[in-house]
């Protein structure tokens, strides 16, 4: 946990919360070198960072990841975001995180799909036995239903 808070608010913090390692007192520029420090330091991770000041934007742009609170964040901490959090409950970032996950999977099984269907009719096609008919439903109905599928994820409840 990085925080400009005083070190002992810190402690407190993440003592109630659980997390192993906390920092306070820092500057942006602090927090930009210990987000680069634990970039180096785990060279495979994926470094997330939530903030919602204007202190925050550099470090938000430095991380992997940065998720800004957008209800009372900053303008600087919200551009700079990958994410914004629009009801500033940190909670939401695993939300986030399984819509993210969600989303991934039905766009690979889209791009398989169609893919499939298009092989299959350009094979059909190549030996004379594809009419206008089944290359139709390769374009338009395969979009159909590829966006058929995407709307399962509104659907579903995280």
């Amino acid at each position: 946990m990085l925080l400009g808070d005083k070190d002992t608010v810190v402690k407190k913090v993440i003592g109630a919360l659980g997390i192993e390692q906390g920092f306070g007192d820092l500057l942006p520029e602090d927090k930009v070198e210990k987000v680069e420090d634990l970039k180096r330091k785990n060279p495979g991770s994926i470094i997330a960072f939530m903030g919602d000041g204007l202190n925050d934007a550099p470090v938000l742009a430095a991380a992997d990841v940065g998720i800004a609170m957008g209800g009372l964040g900053s303008d600087a901490a919200i551009e700079t975001a990958d994410v914004v959090i629009q009801t500033d409950e940190p909670s939401k970032v695993a939300t986030a995180i399984a819509i993210g996950r969600m989303t991934r999977r039905v766009v690979w099984q889209n791009i398989g799909f169609a893919f499939g269907v298009k092989l299959i009719v350009l094979a059909l096609g190549a030996g004379g036995l594809a009419t206008m008919w089944e290359a139709v439903f390769a374009d338009v109905g395969v979009a159909f239903l590829a966006i058929l599928n995407a709307v399962r994820i509104q659907r579903m409840t995280f």
